[in-house]
């Protein structure tokens, strides 16, 4: 038995509460990964894992096992990380989740910077809007907006995006053009972007002079998906609010008017997140360090106030 390598697949399954989403995150088949956690429980002589057809559950020795065995786990990635070789050229790979959005606008673009950097890191990109569990799904950090909610995270502050009200010049002339956000409620169009995690319309935001005003009209479309949420408008289906840097293509060519501009919503800010209770590697250090550097600019866009 390679008990190193049956310790990594332990720990995996408990952090992923599956065997088939452990076996999934480290590229074994899922037979593999069942094997050593029967060897790896057969050298010590006690269960670690209860399974059943549906779930698997860990026992009171095995959460003492997986409690000690992370912080060997841990322990040798710090002497590799120690040596010279590992310090000046960081590899391995680095799972990274970011929302639709800024991904296609902000980090792809930025990417091939960070790979001249760091060729021997390998990169897992998940693009996706919704929410992740980063131990479970052992994902290394995500990239997200808005308000955070999980304290028991760690959050770095990357840039703020600046926020648009538009519409495309076809809509306008139709239904008119708003001088304030009140008038959203009179029978304009909106498309609101509901919230990945709970479904929830988030209301329209602005701010002029300290002043914050919040509409809760009543939407016309909904969309969770924030690539969808600004082609919906760039279609002509009614007034979105969205992140300049994404929005300020359309507008540069036409296809959208930005609207109510001495009222922009105030900033939205970026984190990446990553746990707190797992060890940090130079790969992820080297990446976060690398976002709190670049990603500011790409996230402002251009502001054409």
């Amino acid at each position: 038995m390679d008990q190193l390598l049956a310790m990594r697949a332990f720990s995996r399954v408990v952090e992923a509460g599956s065997f088939t989403r452990a076996a999934d995150s480290l590229d074994m088949p899922n037979a593999t990964m069942s094997k050593l956690v029967q060897e790896l429980e057969a050298h010590l002589g006690v269960r670690l894992l209860q399974r059943t057809t549906r779930r698997v559950t860990v026992t009171p020795e095995g959460q003492d096992y997986y409690a000690k065995a992370t912080r060997i786990l841990r322990d040798l990635e710090d002497i590799d990380s120690s040596f010279s070789v590992a310090r000046s050229n960081p590899r391995g790979r680095l799972r990274v989740d970011v929302g639709g959005l800024p991904a296609r606008n902000v980090l792809i673009p930025l990417l091939s910077d960070f790979i001249a950097r760091y060729p021997d890191i390998r990169i897992d990109l998940g693009v996706s809007d919704r929410p992740v569990d980063l131990i479970s799904d052992n994902v290394d950090c995500v990239i997200r907006g808005g308000p955070l909610d999980d304290s028991s995270l760690i959050a770095r502050h990357i840039g703020d995006a600046v926020m648009v009200t538009c519409a495309t010049p076809k809509y306008l002339k139709q239904f008119g053009v708003p001088a304030y956000p009140e008038e959203l409620k009179n029978g304009h169009k909106l498309i609101s972007y509901l919230s990945p995690q709970n479904g929830k319309a988030m209301p329209f935001r602005f701010e002029r002079d300290g002043d914050r005003i919040e509409i809760q009209a009543q939407r016309h479309i909904g969309i969770n998906e924030s690539n969808a949420h600004l082609a919906a408008s760039i279609a002509g289906l009614g007034i979105v609010q969205t992140f300049a840097y994404a929005a300020n293509p359309a507008i540069r060519d036409g296809s959208l008017v930005e609207i109510l501009k001495k009222w922009r919503p105030p900033p939205y800010p970026f984190h990446v997140v990553y746990p707190n209770n797992r060890h940090v590697t130079h790969r992820l250090r080297v990446f976060v360090d690398w976002l709190l550097a670049c990603f500011p600019a790409g996230v402002r866009g251009t502001d054409r106030r």
